[in-house]
């Protein structure tokens, strides 16, 4: 029991705080988990949410989506993965590249391949960065396999396939 109010409202102010930074950190693992846009939208939707939110921001790279109309039921695995990796490829396009114009291109057939390739400045001699890592690392989480190459003359292409038996 506390005698004096205003100890209590200090008391109540913490508590407050200490809930909303634990629903805040129960959010951001929730999202690590399974990004919500991917139950909401499905994955083809959730990747056109994002470009237009792209698309949104004056002067910003043009991004494309070619992919077809229609995804077949994936593991949940591999939609995560192809999620995140595309969301990786776009963020170090927007921060990186300088790019004119990106393409995001999915591909089925006994497997999943993301393909993303840009008109930017290209890879430089720097070496990969933590984005570059984590997209490896997912790939190959799931056994799949990945590309990073310069495009000629300029720009450059991210390739992930991912089985579809992954899970």
């Amino acid at each position: 029991v506390v005698a004096d109010p205003g100890r209590a409202c200090d008391l109540l102010a913490e508590l407050a705080d200490s809930v909303h930074a634990t629903i805040a950190d129960v959010r951001r693992l929730v999202y690590g988990l399974r990004p919500p846009a991917l139950d909401d939208l499905g994955l083809l939707g959730a990747l056109r949410e994002h470009v237009n939110s792209i698309a949104r921001h004056p002067g910003s790279v043009v991004v494309i989506v070619d992919a077809p109309e229609v995804l077949p039921e994936l593991p949940a695995a591999v939609e995560v993965a192809i999620f995140r990796i595309a969301m990786e490829a776009l963020t170090n396009v927007q921060r990186h590249a300088h790019a004119n114009r990106c393409t995001v291109r999915l591909r089925l057939d006994d497997e999943i391949e993301l393909t993303v390739e840009d008109d930017g400045v290209g890879i430089d001699g720097r070496g990969s960065g933590v984005g570059v890592h984590s997209m490896r690392e997912r790939v190959r989480e799931l056994n799949g396999v990945w590309s990073l190459e310069a495009r000629q003359p300029t720009g450059t292409r991210i390739r992930a396939r991912l089985p579809l038996g992954a899970t």
